[in-house]
């Protein structure tokens, strides 16, 4: 097996360095500086590879997509209805996020869709369609009947329920994430139900108004005064 160029071998190490630092430090207290040092690089050749720390978080959650399609396709496979898979898809990144909720808990603050490391943002724009493509997936696989009007939304929908739950997750200091559990377990046999009942007329204006709700969260925001 072939080895990397240096510079990827040099990223890749400037990379590991960074998220053990973040670890440690936090992510506003450590510096390009330290960063730098715990790589054995000079300063000047981190910023070669990552002009700032936010730059390197896009790299981490880049990597953390990559090393989690395994998993999540290995949890597609194996479960066999729709609440299984959307559980499984779930936890699987929770155990891979596990060593980083800290992290996670820090880069929290970041939601405005100008910052950068925004799950919003125009800089994190790929990682996020990818990521709501593996929903389309989910339900493709699922074999759900959809409404028409409803189906090519819900895998966004799905994406932003996931946002909620590693939200949630990230705070939750009982035993074992005891309460994230009970969340997934309450929370997807609720969508599981509203997804099935979705198709009788009755839910036509429901599925109305969580359109028109969806539509008000994905406009792009005008720019602010001043």
């Amino acid at each position: 097996m072939s080895r990397p160029p240096k510079s990827e071998e040099t990223r890749g190490r400037i990379l590991e360095a960074a998220i053990e630092l973040f670890r440690e430090r936090g992510f506003e207290a450590a510096t390009m500086r330290e960063i730098a040092g715990a790589a054995g690089v000079a300063t000047g050749a981190a910023y070669y590879y990552f002009d700032s720390k936010d730059a390197i978080v896009l790299a981490f959650y880049d990597r953390a997509r990559l090393e989690l399609a395994p998993g999540i396709e290995k949890a597609l496979a194996d479960a066999h209805d729709f609440e299984s898979r959307l559980r499984s898809v779930i936890e699987t990144k929770l155990a891979y996020f596990e060593p980083d909720r800290g992290l996670l808990r820090a880069l929290a603050a970041h939601t405005d869709p100008e910052h950068p490391l925004s799950p919003f943002s125009a800089q994190t724009h790929d990682i996020r369609e990818q990521d709501i493509f593996v929903f389309q997936k989910l339900l493709a696989e699922s074999r759900l009947r959809l409404p028409k009007d409803i189906a090519p939304r819900l895998p966004r929908i799905l994406w932003l329920y996931q946002l909620g739950v590693i939200l949630f997750w990230i705070y939750d200091r009982s035993d074992g994430h005891g309460r994230t559990q009970r969340l997934l377990t309450a929370s997807i046999s609720i969508i599981g139900k509203l997804i099935r009942l979705s198709v009788l007329p009755l839910f036509r204006p429901a599925r109305k108004a969580v359109i028109e709700l969806m539509e008000t969260v994905f406009l792009p925001s005008p720019p602010m005064a001043g």
